[in-house]
Formats: C-alpha cells, structure tokens, sequence
C-alpha cells in the first residue's frame, strides 16, 4: 500500500501501524514500546516515512528481538524481509551484510538496506514497506518465490518466536527452498493452505489482447505450478493465500 506525503492526519495512524507491523515482525506492541518522539515528526512532517522506518529498525525492541536474541544469519535474513520487503537470494547478499554487520556494527548494517538504491526504487521516501516477493518483478529470481514463503508464513507468524535461520541450508547449497505444506489446519479438516496464482495470458502468435489467468493450488503443489506457468511465458501478477 502506497502512501503520500500530504495524507490527511488521520492516515498518519494507518501509516505508523504498517510500519510497525513490517518492520518488527507483527510483534504485540505495548504503548510504552512506540516511538512517540518519531510518530510526532512523522505527524507533523519532520521525517518521511523512510526515516521513520529507520527509527523502528534501530530502536530497542528490533534491536533486543533480532540482533541480541537471534544468530547473524537469521538477523539478516528478517533485515531483508522486514526492510526490503523480500528474502535474501543468495550466499552472497548474506555474506555481505554478516561482513558489514561485523565490521561497520548495528546501525550501519540496518542504513545499508534503508539507504539502498532497491529501497529507493520499491518504496521512495513515503511508502511503507511491504512484502513484495510474493509477485513477480523485474530482474529477480525465481527461486525468490519460494524464499519468500520460507519466511512468510502467513498473517499470524510472529517473526521474533523464530530464532534460527530458515535460509541457511538452501543459500549456502545454491539450492532452491521446498515450499512445505503448513501445519495450520481448519477446524475439522487437515488440509494445508491454498493459494491463488493470478497470471497475465500467455503470448504465443497473438497479443493483442490482454487477459489474465488464474490457479489455485496448495502450498505443497506451489513451486511446480510456478515452473509450468513460467515455461509458458507468461507473468505471475499475484499470490495470495485462500481463506
């Protein structure tokens, strides 16, 4: 969700609420916790929502919950999904920040994602961040799809009860991540998860017409369907998880 500089006063609460959401994992925040000092620069303009994300991530609570009580490769990891909005992609993007985080320490490792051109380009000066490795863009891996669910496992995940790394194994083989079936069930059923796939058609001899196409699979069919999708040439616009 996009927001602009000159919101009304009332949005301000949404924007403040998005952030924290992103930024710290979908955390159970007490009002003693905010950041009322960077919520009224936020309020009055003194700051853009960009420095205000800078803040979050620096403050005691990101700080305590993923660089005090996590391993390195798992305070990284979450650095990418809560300030870039996606998973790391390889063993090389880890190794560089692990690098930064060690020699340069704390806040210059959280400004190199914050300061960054992708972060520029995604999110500008006034939008909050977002999970966007769940759709596809422009020079980004496919093995991305599956890294992001690795991550993000869905609306009530609590990024700080998990305290080691989901990406270790996979990143340091080059290998891509098995999307497992989740263990959340409906009451009287164990089914896993469902999720809908929202395509543009493919182009083979005709484009001329625009039309969009749509799957539903299962987490554990998720990565297969992918493939087939990409081997026709067309372009996953969406996913999104089935109630």
């Amino acid at each position: 969700m996009s927001y602009g500089l000159q919101v009304p006063p009332e949005d301000v609460q949404v924007i403040i609420r998005a952030v924290y959401k992103q930024v710290l994992g979908n955390p159970h925040l007490m009002e003693s916790e905010r950041l009322t000092s960077a919520e009224s620069r936020l309020a009055d303009r003194s700051i853009t929502v960009r420095e205000f994300v800078r803040a979050v991530a620096k403050s005691d609570f990101y700080r305590s919950r993923y660089f005090e009580s996590c391993a390195p490769y798992r305070f990284v990891e979450l650095n990418f999904l809560h300030l870039l909005g996606r998973a790391p992609q390889d063993q090389r993007e880890v190794s560089e920040h692990i690098v930064r985080c060690v020699a340069e320490g704390y806040d210059a490792e959280i400004d190199s994602y914050i300061d960054s051109d992708e972060y520029q380009a995604a999110f500008g000066e006034n939008v909050a961040p977002y999970y966007r490795g769940e759709a596809s863009e422009a020079n980004t891996k496919q093995v991305g799809y599956n890294r992001i669910f690795a991550l993000n496992r869905g609306p009530a995940q609590v990024d700080s009860s998990v305290k080691s790394s989901q990406l270790v194994g996979a990143l340091g083989g080059n290998l891509a991540n098995a999307i497992k079936p989740s263990t959340a069930t409906v009451i009287g059923s164990g089914t896993e998860k469902r999720f809908k796939i929202l395509t543009t058609a493919a182009k083979f001899d005709s484009p001329r017409r625009v039309s969009t196409n749509s799957y539903i699979v299962s987490a554990s069919k998720m990565t297969p369907q992918i493939q087939r999708i990409n081997r026709t040439g067309a372009k996953i616009v969406s996913i999104t998880e089935i109630a």
